[in-house]
């Protein structure tokens, strides 16, 4: 049931994903399109009330008392948020900020349908604690429980706290009032209006940056282009540091004031995912190998590899946030030995989704990337710097 799921809605981002990829279809295809179009239309209708209610002070948000750094996007999935997330996070550690970051753990385990329907009944979801991925100190939950990229960013960051939940102003709160934060990233929070932002800080994917400019279903926008007029500091991300003045005028004419960073996600190393064996990128140099992945976009990863001097026999693609099976990863492994590959290779994200194996004949490894600023003289630390703090003391 689940596999078909999947198949499902990676038939419909494709259909949804970029312009003109609905093209060519039969009857009913196009009839499923006109379908996603009026919904489209509702949804946007929604977006654009619910804008206006904030705006207009009939809605308020929750103030905190301290800063509160949103880190998102206009579309959904794919411009490569959660790097960025971690080295915001990580610069503001290192300044002597206290930090939580605070996700809405996308599919993570759910509770039991009758405890969530008991507790909404009851009107006890506001008193139930957030999960707490990490106090700062300690990782308490598996990827499971917590999402995927929580998980992954509790790993990372060993002196920051995670917590996931969908009421960001509740787990905002416990991040204050128990582990004594001063300092909050919301991971994918441009669309969180319930607590207040001192800075939106928008990721846009060079390389898709809108799909068709149509918001959902009908496209990959969670509100209209012109929304991103609210950002403080534009991204572009998977840049190659041309080609994007076309990209930048069209962002310009919706936001005139923001300050637009180009940036790139960089390989650094490939990382064993069950030990701590390490390799330099040097390690793919004429290597058969098989890539995995279950992300949005799998062709970059897929290139990078390429790029790096390996021979990519085989690729296994998942949806995104698949969860893997232990017989899915033997499979692989075994069609990998078949083949005389001598690795497998994921990414860091599907990573922490790979199941524990008692023996593995073939290596496996991620691949473990950062962010690297390509316009302006400055480095990535110094930009956050820059952008939290001097931001920071004029908005406390």
């Amino acid at each position: 049931m689940q596999e078909h799921i999947e198949r499902a809605e990676e038939q419909l981002v494709k259909l949804i994903g970029r312009e003109g990829a609905d093209q060519g279809h039969g009857r009913r295809v196009r009839l499923l399109l006109r379908l996603l179009k009026e919904l489209s239309r509702i949804y946007g209708l929604i977006v654009v009330v619910r804008l206006f209610l904030y705006q207009k002070g009939l809605l308020r948000p929750h103030t905190l008392g301290c800063q509160v750094i949103s880190i998102g996007n206009l579309t959904v999935g794919g411009t490569g948020k959660t790097p960025v997330v971690e080295i915001f996070a990580r610069e503001l550690q290192k300044a002597g900020r206290r930090v939580a970051i605070l996700s809405r753990g996308y599919k993570k385990a759910k509770a039991p349908l009758s405890t969530r329907l008991a507790d909404r009944l009851l009107l006890r979801e506001r008193q139930r604690p957030p999960r707490v991925v990490s106090d700062g100190s300690t990782l308490l939950l598996d990827s499971a429980m917590s999402g995927d990229e929580p998980y992954m960013l509790a790993s990372n960051l060993s002196d920051v706290a995670v917590l996931v939940d969908k009421d960001r102003v509740k787990s905002g709160r416990y991040a204050i009032n128990r582990l004594g934060c001063d300092t909050l990233v919301l991971d994918d929070g441009f669309q969180y209006m319930a607590l207040k932002h001192r800075l939106d800080i928008v990721l846009v994917d060079r390389t898709n940056p809108f799909g068709n400019e149509q918001v959902l279903p009908r496209g990959i926008l969670r509100e209209p282009v012109r929304n991103i007029s609210r950002a403080s500091f534009i991204f572009i991300t998977k840049s190659n540091g041309t080609g994007s003045e076309a990209l930048r005028a069209q962002i310009r004419e919706w936001n005139t004031t923001a300050e637009i960073i180009e940036c790139r996600h960089a390989a650094r190393y490939l990382t064993h995912v069950f030990s701590a064996e390490r390799h330099e990128l040097d390690y793919l140099k004429g290597r058969r190998i098989v890539a995995v992945s279950g992300i949005a976009m799998p062709a970059g990863f897929e290139q990078e590899l390429a790029r790096r001097g390996a021979e990519v026999v085989d690729t296994h693609r998942f949806a995104d946030h698949h969860r893997y099976s232990q017989q899915e990863i033997i499979d692989i492994i075994n069609a990998a030995k078949r083949k005389g590959v001598e690795a497998i290779v994921t990414t860091e994200k599907d990573a922490v989704r790979f199941p524990r194996l008692d023996r593995c004949d073939v290596p496996i490894f991620f691949l473990r990337v950062d962010i690297e600023i390509l316009s302006g003289a400055e480095d990535f630390h110094e930009c956050i710097s820059r952008i939290c703090f001097k931001s920071a003391s004029h908005a406390a």
